[in-house]
């Protein structure tokens, strides 16, 4: 009796462990699945639009039963900012994304990931919003660490070295194009990191005056659907690009709507409440080690020198950065409880994470990039919720 109460008690500890490795485990099946559907022809923004519906549809129960009343305080400001949200973090950073994936390799597309929460740094350091606190060690690391993850993404782009299979899996008809467009789908990653990183600013100021995480993603899933349907007929119009069928194209959308996002959206919230934000941004790089042995393996994906380098800096400069991001919160969260002097301006705003405003960013960057979040203060025009409409 003794060993199972002591085994139950194991079990219940190791929950919150098991629920991050389910995050990252879907994580790279989901970028398995785009890539091989991408690599066969299938149209972004229809892959989009249809990922999106189902998403709306897992998270709508959530935001109707738990959160209806907030609804109601939806003001055409919030709805403003909330349509920029769906434009900057869906549209173009989540299409960027997918182009650039359909250009390279799942591994490359991912490394990326892990990078969104550096560029989110370097875009607030640039435009002063975050100080890089220098003087204290917590800033050094911090720095430390950007410029680790900096020189993988450099390693990984611009050196290869020697290459080898783990697997004589055939690879996929497509890799002789996928060789020939890196740079283009380099550049689409990039444009698509910058795109997320603006998309962090722009949360910064909505989630402090609209803090309801299950309608905030109901209404952005929703616009992000229609985005997505109006710029793809926009772009191609032909019927064979929106049908669908019985296949792995349907099976993906199914999968990154129910899985890559409802489910994986309650485990991190569910994390996030247990064990704090910066728990699960700690697994992130688990992603970037499953996609790439399962592409080796089951694609026959090649495997180059350059590739494992540039992974271990980015892995290790991302470990680095998060440790001292958590460290200086830490520091700036005791100064800040016996602080007496006055509020800071109403038009700037510090972001207190919630597991709902990144909820549409691939899964490998969610934790991290809105962990760096956390500290942006941001400097847009103040949004005006309803009651304060009714007081003037």
């Amino acid at each position: 009796m003794k060993i199972m109460e002591e085994i139950k008690k194991k079990m219940k500890r190791s929950n919150v462990l098991i629920g991050m490795l389910t995050v990252q485990v879907i994580a790279t099946g989901l970028q398995l699945l785009s890539k091989v559907i991408l690599s066969h022809g299938t149209f972004v923004f229809a892959l989009m639009s249809y990922r999106h519906v189902v998403a709306t549809l897992c998270i709508a129960p959530f935001a109707l039963i738990w959160e209806r009343e907030s609804l109601k305080k939806v003001t055409w400001s919030i709805f403003f900012w909330l349509f920029m949200i769906a434009l900057t973090g869906i549209i173009m950073a989540m299409g960027l994304f997918y182009y650039g994936l359909k250009d390279t390799t799942a591994t490359y597309a991912t490394n990326f990931l892990n990078l969104i929460p550096i560029v989110t740094f370097i875009l607030s350091t640039v435009l002063r919003v975050e100080k890089l606190r220098l003087k204290t060690k917590a800033g050094k690391v911090k720095l430390l660490g950007a410029m680790l993850c900096l020189a993988g993404a450099l390693t990984i782009t611009l050196y290869k070295g020697k290459v080898f299979h783990v697997s004589h899996h055939d690879k996929h008809q497509n890799s002789s194009k996928d060789h020939a467009n890196m740079l283009r789908g380099t550049i689409f990653l990039m444009c698509s990191c910058m795109s997320y990183g603006c998309w962090f600013l722009i949360q910064a100021k909505v989630s402090k005056v609209f803090p309801y995480k299950y309608s905030a993603t109901f209404i952005i899933c929703m616009i992000a659907t229609i985005q997505s349907a109006i710029v793809g007929v926009c772009i191609d119009r032909r019927k064979a690009s929106w049908k669908l069928g019985l296949n792995l194209q349907l099976i993906t959308i199914f999968y990154s709507g129910a899985l890559a996002t409802a489910a994986t959206f309650c485990l991190i919230s569910w994390a996030v409440e247990r064990r704090g934000p910066t728990y699960p941004s700690m697994f992130n790089p688990l992603s970037l080690i499953f996609v790439a042995i399962a592409e080796a393996v089951f694609l026959g994906q090649e495997t180059s020198i350059g590739s494992l380098l540039g992974m271990f800096l980015i892995i290790v400069g991302l470990y680095s950065f998060l440790r001292a991001k958590s460290k200086e919160l830490t520091q700036i969260g005791s100064s800040n409880a016996g602080d007496t002097e006055a509020p800071p301006p109403e038009n700037e705003v510090t972001v207190h994470p919630s597991p709902t405003s990144n909820m549409e960013l691939p899964i490998l960057a969610h934790e991290s990039a809105r962990f760096q979040s956390k500290a942006i203060e941001v400097a847009i025009p103040p949004i005006q919720t309803q009651e304060e409409k009714e007081c003037l």
